[in-house]
């Protein structure tokens, strides 16, 4: 896609599987990729793996919920291959439970990682893009935001909230050149999702389930998720913002 070349990306969660993906294939377009994971061999991992490609890309250790921390992160990030051009707010986590048998506990780390770890991504970041008269910014949010997911009432809610922020980002920011679009995967084999299936006590009839609902007929890869968000980081999508899509299977087909 056009306009990758030699942009810095940072990619949150960039050790796990979506996000392994996801700064894999920047790499390949050839972006200088910053890899945040708060798991520095996850991260590292990803790294060697770019690095045997020839690509560029560095690992940062950093956990979002800790503003100083993102800011030292940010700032090595600067150091290391300049200012950021491209943020992929992707890192998440969640326990598969009903709603009524979680606690305050629970709800507050959940929410400390799905939505106030993006909100400080985004404060690190978009001071420098607004400067700069431009930027991309992908937040990666889940179809629990646009439909629900059961077991999931919390993580929904931060996932919804995300949706919510990057639509009043995107109208604060775009007279500065700076976008700002969200992809919402749905049911993907990641570590997460296997959570979710220890969760149900049935796994496999639980996937069946998924597959029988899914249009496609099979559980999402972290491979079908890069595209997206390379699109919406791309030139390609200079003139869009504000908008969310679904990579799903076409699980959930909203207008």
């Amino acid at each position: 896609m056009r306009g990758l070349d030699g942009k810095v990306v940072v990619v949150t969660g960039g050790g796990g599987g979506i996000g392994g993906a996801t700064s894999r294939r920047f790499a390949a377009a050839g972006s200088k990729v910053a890899v945040f994971d708060v798991d520095g061999d996850a991260a590292q991992s990803v790294v060697d793996s770019i690095e045997g490609e020839g690509g560029a890309a560095q690992a940062f250790v950093c956990d979002i919920t800790d503003r100083a921390g993102v800011d030292k992160a940010v700032g090595s990030v600067r150091d290391a291959f300049g200012p950021v051009d491209v943020l992929v707010n992707n890192a998440g986590w969640d326990v598969f439970r009903p709603f009524i048998d979680t606690d305050a506990e629970l709800w507050g780390k959940i929410i400390s990682i799905n939505l106030v770890g993006a909100l400080h991504m985004h404060s690190a970041i978009l001071p420098d893009m607004i400067e700069r008269r431009g930027g991309r910014i992908v937040n990666i949010a889940s179809d629990a935001a646009r439909v629900g997911s059961s077991g999931e009432a919390v993580y929904a809610a931060c996932k919804g909230g995300l949706v919510a922020f990057s639509k009043t980002v995107a109208r604060e920011h775009a007279r500065h050149g700076v976008t700002v679009n969200v992809v919402c995967p749905g049911p993907t084999d990641t570590a997460l999702f296997d959570g979710y299936k220890q969760g149900a006590g049935n796994p496999e009839k639980l996937v069946q389930a998924f597959e029988r609902s899914i249009p496609l007929g099979r559980i999402g890869q972290p491979d079908d998720l890069p595209g997206a968000i390379l699109f919406f980081a791309s030139d390609e999508a200079s003139y869009v913002t504000g908008q969310v899509l679904s990579v799903s299977g076409g699980l959930t087909m909203n207008g």
